[in-house]
């Protein structure tokens, strides 16, 4: 690790936050000052992880959220809940994620692993920047996988629907996707100022490793949310975006995550797919 975090105010809204690394990444954010907002889709989980929060929290965070990531409706619901209570999220980091083993389609008709891992973020975060809920959002961060370099992406069927299922090919397609995203947003943010950055955060022996992978990771909770706090909170990574990183450093991405046509397009049908308008590119 390159830094150490430094304490800040910020809100944080942090989502799959009730276990594994997204629960950590809320505690360490917490301990550091930030007023986290903890999600989830379970309420007895997330009353449960917001429970912990507050307790290692200097002051009481904000309410949690409930939402089912693989309802578009549910991901609307949420913003609507924080415009409501009239709260602003400063750092977004899209945590939540899963591993099917088969496949499965979710409430809008698109395959499970795609819709959770890369749909629901870039729902979550359009509605956030256009949100009053979001006029202070100035760190995005995505958390992807090593499991991204493995990854095809078909822009004649972004939603996998023209090849047998594949359960790792699957989650490989949806965390390259959250690369893909992070990039092109970062580009067409930039005149905004705000950061957004991809991580891989390590082989964590989280629920979802056991779950789909059938193993277990050498890495630790702490190590595998440490890069994700240093990105959305420490004035040292304020101006990195764009970029993926590894144990707090910027790693290479897949080769194609530097094609301009790729991004820009599977981004555009990616927003198309979610029902929200693209962000303009800006000029070359």
């Amino acid at each position: 690790m390159r830094a150490a975090p430094h304490k800040t105010d910020a809100v944080v809204l942090v989502t799959g936050s009730t276990d594994g690394i997204g629960r950590e990444t809320a505690l360490e954010l917490a301990r550091l000052g930030a007023r986290v907002i903890v999600h989830g889709r379970n309420a007895v989980r997330v009353r449960e992880a917001h429970t912990e929060v507050a307790r290692v929290s200097s002051e009481p965070p904000p309410e949690p959220v409930l939402a089912d990531f693989s309802s578009f409706s549910a991901v609307k619901g949420l913003v609507a809940d924080l415009e409501n209570r009239g709260v602003t999220v400063d750092a977004l980091v899209n945590n939540a994620g899963v591993y099917m083993k088969r496949r499965e389609l979710s409430h809008d008709g698109i395959e499970m692993t795609l819709a959770v891992n890369h749909f629901a973020p870039v729902l979550l975060t359009h509605l956030l920047l256009a949100s009053p809920a979001g006029k202070t959002l100035a760190r995005v961060v995505n958390v992807s996988s090593v499991a991204h370099s493995r990854a095809h992406i078909d822009l004649e069927d972004i939603e996998n629907t023209r090849t047998p299922f594949d359960d790792y090919q699957a989650y490989a397609t949806s965390k390259f996707a959250n690369v893909l995203f992070s990039v092109e947003l970062s580009r067409r943010l930039s005149a905004r100022g705000v950061r957004v950055n991809a991580v891989h955060p390590g082989v964590v022996s989280t629920k979802l490793l056991k779950e789909g992978f059938d193993m277990r990771g050498p890495d630790s909770l702490g190590k595998g949310a440490k890069t994700s706090v240093l990105l959305a909170i420490s004035p040292e990574y304020e101006h990195f975006t764009g970029l993926y990183f590894v144990e707090g450093r910027e790693n290479r991405m897949h080769r194609r995550a530097s094609e301009p046509e790729l991004l820009a397009r599977y981004y555009e049908l990616s927003a198309q797919r979610v029902g929200v308008q693209p962000l303009p590119a800006p000029p070359n």
